[in-house]
Formats: C-alpha cells, structure tokens, sequence
C-alpha cells in the first residue's frame, strides 16, 4: 500500500501543497528519498529513523521509497521529516491511511521523537486555508505564529510519540487557542523626539514622512544629530495591525529570524555599508529575503548613504518604486515585499563640514564634487524628503528644560489622524500617500488655483522631473492631511517644495 501525507512547501512568499509518499518492499532493507529535495532533505532519512525508534514505535526493515510528488519542484528545509515519517508508520501498517487525511504536517524530528519549531510556517497555514484544508499539524513553538492566519486550526505537537497516540485517539491533543495580548503601556523607546534639541525644520519632516510614509534624507554636519533624528522616526509610525503583523512576521520566519514570536513591532533594518548587495536586496544559492524585505512596512535605515557601494544603492531604485523584488536566480523566481520606507544620511562632503557656520571644510571642490556624485541622480529622485540638519549651539545644549514627551505626543496625535484619513480615503489600512498613483493623485489630491499655479512655476524652475513633480503633490497631500484639509493648498505646496533638494 502506497501511504499519502500533505505538507506545504514555502516557495518564496507564498507555498505549494506537496504530496509525500511512501511504499514498502520485500526487499533488502534501504531507504530512499526522491524528488528533488536538498541536502537537508537527504539527511532527513537518519532523523527519521533515529525519532521513530526512539519513540518506541517500529521502523520497518523493508525497502522504504519516498517521494516527494510534485517530484520537479525544488524542496527545501527539515520540516518534511514528520510527514516522511507518518507515511512510513501508515505504509508499514502502525497508522491507518483515513487517521492523515484532510491534515497537513510539517516539523522537524530530533533524533529523540521530540519535535522542533521550523522556518515558514505562515506560509504553511495561508496555503493550508487557500486549498481548502481546515487543520494542520505543526510544532508547538510555531502554533502562535500560526494562529495568525484565521479560518484554521492549529494541532501543535511536541514529540512524534504525542502525535501518534492523537491519531490513534489514545490520548487526544487540545487544539491553539490564542490568549488575548495585554494591553500595550503608552513607553517609547529612546530616543524620541523630544530627545533632540532644536531640529525643528527636520521634527516637522519626520513627522511627515511617519504620516504619509515618504522617504526621507538627512544631511548634515557629524553630530548633529542624524541618526538620532532617524532612529526617533520608529516611534512615531503607527502600530502594526493585524494584517501587517502577518506579513512582518511570515518574512521573517523565511528569513530565520522568527522561529515561534509574532513580529509586533515595526521593524528597523540597519545593515552596514559593508553589506552585500544580495545581503540587502534577498538571494543567494536559496533564495531568502534581504534586508529591504526585512524592513517590510518599517524602515530601513542606510547610515553615511555615499558609503554604501554604487552597484547595491542602484539596486534600490526598483524596489523604491514597484515597492517588491523580484529575484531570480537558476533554480528558480521568488518575489517578496519591500514596501519600506528609506530613511538615510550623509554628510555634505568626505570631510563632513562643507557649509558648516563653526568649523572649517578641508575638502577642495573636487573633492566635494566627487562625493556628492556617489549617490546617482535616479536614486535621489525617488526620495521625498530632503533635509539639511543644521549644528546646535554647544551654550544652548544645557539650557534646554526637561522634556514631558508632549511634543512626540502631539506628533503621534496627528499622524494617527493623518493616517484614519488616508485609510478612509483609499480603503486600505496598507496603502499611505507615499505609493498612491499618478492617477489617483489627480482623483485624491485637488489643487486650488493658486497652488496649481505655483506648483507648475516651480517645476519650471527647478527643473523637476515628471517624478520629482508627482512627489511633490504628494507630500503636500500628506501636509494637508496633518492638517484634516481636503483641498491642497498654496501652504501645502509651499512646504512641499522646501524639501526638494
């Protein structure tokens, strides 16, 4: 008899239901594993063995065949162990065929029997839920994960041994119920705003980029508080709802930095100039996400932008715009989400003091030159916000009261509300002013006359590109919705265009 077992195979973002079968032989005894699996899917055959036999059950010494049907797909990942296993305990008689039915597994063996968490595994149950299944059977660790994806239930198991006897109704496992979250305490993580003195010019940006998630860069001379400006734009985004929790979290489990917590935060990425351009944009041999997936409806912050190599920052210009990467390697095509916003800085020159009022810049016109051009006219253009940080006065550091956080309050009262706007107005708690199209700019951005008139002088002026021009609506759109007005006005426009570099 030929047993079956369902489990999914994570592909990219999404899955794909994977049949595992298994025949037994009279023959000398051996074990195979075929349809294309990987390395850790070969080495799943002494796992197997060592979890069966030491969770006192009968591996049978036969001719064992296992195939992992559709068999051209690649496979990837130790989760196939418990499903290898099951079907051999069905084929070999210990498990009845009707006990697996309308069930997906997926976990992997220790050699023990005991089951550990895996990578994925919302993947797993969305694609469970698409293809009708109503219940999978999945490692304990991974049931909150899980328990994001509605309209399923959650079996989550830790031993083999455990399982079997709930398939054999011996001892019955209670379905994941998922306790309700505490109520979040109204804490910031340092810094806030109000950490940082003066910078009002860039507060109000940053204001504006967190309302209608534009992306922003910081200049200026060292230490005057760019990155501190930067890190303060976390705790101004809205919390993540439920929808986005499941995709921060699913990235993160393909990408190995989640194995059992739901992801509640947004995130901030901050890999190091160093970094490879397959580390940043997603890839490899296996593809995972990169970091600008891992920023996924949070941030990604690229500290001293001209530092970074020319090719990985002209790799960001697609994703910037499409908000998705698409990879392709040899063994295969995955796309993931990149919706982020892109908050970075620089300073004004190598030195790092050109234009400062204190302190004398030592580079020559060439040089300057030759930094300010690492950074391709292309990329600045799809930034939004540009901002020149300007250096505090060292006599007013110490004068400065204490703050309340009253001013980073004030700050989250009007971004929620520009945010409630922005969700009334495009139905959608996933799309903000900053990815809205040039046709909807037309049908959601009215101008007056004035501020039409102004805004087509100024683009004759400064030369923007037909880009450069659309940003501009749309932050001045954002301002108008700081503001609770429906009309785009000359204000708006006005403000808009400071921050054009």
């Amino acid at each position: 008899m030929v047993a079956r077992v369902i489990t999914v195979a994570p592909i990219g973002f999404e899955g794909s239901l994977i049949e595992v079968e298994s025949d037994m032989a009279n023959n000398l005894p051996s074990f195979q594993i075929v349809g294309l699996g990987n390395k850790a899917i070969d080495e799943a055959k002494e796992r197997v063995r060592s979890a069966i036999t030491n969770s006192f059950l009968e591996f049978p010494k036969k001719r064992i065949t296992i195939n992992l049907a559709p068999a051209e797909l690649p496979k990837d990942g130790a989760h196939y162990d418990l499903p290898i296993s099951l079907a051999i305990l069905c084929s070999s008689g210990q498990l009845k065929q009707k006990e697996l039915d309308h069930i997906i597994f997926a976990g992997e063996l220790a050699l023990d029997g005991s089951i550990r968490p895996i990578k994925g595994v919302i993947n797993i149950a969305e694609t469970a839920k698409k293809n009708g299944y109503t219940q999978i059977c999945i490692p304990a660790d991974n049931a909150e994960q899980a328990s994001l994806i509605d309209g399923i239930d959650i079996l989550p198991v830790r031993s083999i041994k455990e399982l079997f006897l709930h398939l054999k109704g011996e001892v019955i496992l209670s379905l994941y119920t998922s306790s309700p979250s505490a109520l979040q305490q109204t804490e910031f993580e340092s810094p806030i705003i109000d950490d940082v003195y003066g910078q009002e010019q860039a507060k109000r940006a940053l204001i504006i980029a967190a309302a209608g998630h534009h992306n922003i860069l910081l200049t200026g001379s060292p230490g005057a508080g760019k990155t501190m400006l930067a890190k303060a734009l976390l705790n101004l985004l809205p919390e993540l709802n439920k929808d986005e929790q499941v995709a921060t979290t699913k990235l993160h489990s393909l990408a190995g930095e989640a194995d059992g917590e739901i992801i509640k935060k947004r995130p901030f990425r901050s890999p190091h100039h160093t970094a490879s351009r397959i580390a940043l944009i997603g890839g490899g041999n296996r593809p995972k996400p990169g970091e600008i997936s891992l920023a996924h409806l949070g941030v990604l912050f690229l500290d001293e932008l001209p530092e970074y190599p020319r090719s990985t920052l002209e790799a960001l210009r697609q994703p910037l715009e499409d908000k998705k990467i698409a990879v392709s390697r040899a063994n295969g095509h995955v796309t993931y989400p990149a919706d982020f916003m892109l908050v970075a800085t620089m300073n004004p020159c190598p030195c790092g003091y050109y234009g400062d009022k204190t302190k004398e810049c030592t580079c020559t016109s060439n040089q300057i030159a030759a930094y300010q051009k690492r950074l391709s006219g292309p990329l600045l253009d799809r930034i939004d916000l540009v901002v020149h940080v300007s250096r505090v006065a060292n006599e007013t550091l110490l004068n400065i009261d204490t703050m309340n956080n009253q001013q980073h309050l004030d700050a989250i009262k009007h971004i929620k509300n520009a945010v409630s706007i922005q969700y009334n107005r495009y139905d959608s708690s996933l799309k903000y002013n900053a990815n809205i199209t040039s046709k909807d700019i037309r049908l959601y951005a009215p101008l007056t006359p004035e501020a039409k008139k102004l805004l087509t002088q100024a683009a004759d002026r400064l030369a923007l590109s037909v880009r450069s021009y659309f940003k501009v609506l749309k932050v001045a759109r954002t301002i108008a919705d700081l503001e609770s007005e429906k009309i785009v006005s000359v204000a708006h426009i006005s403000e808009a265009l400071q921050y054009r570099s």
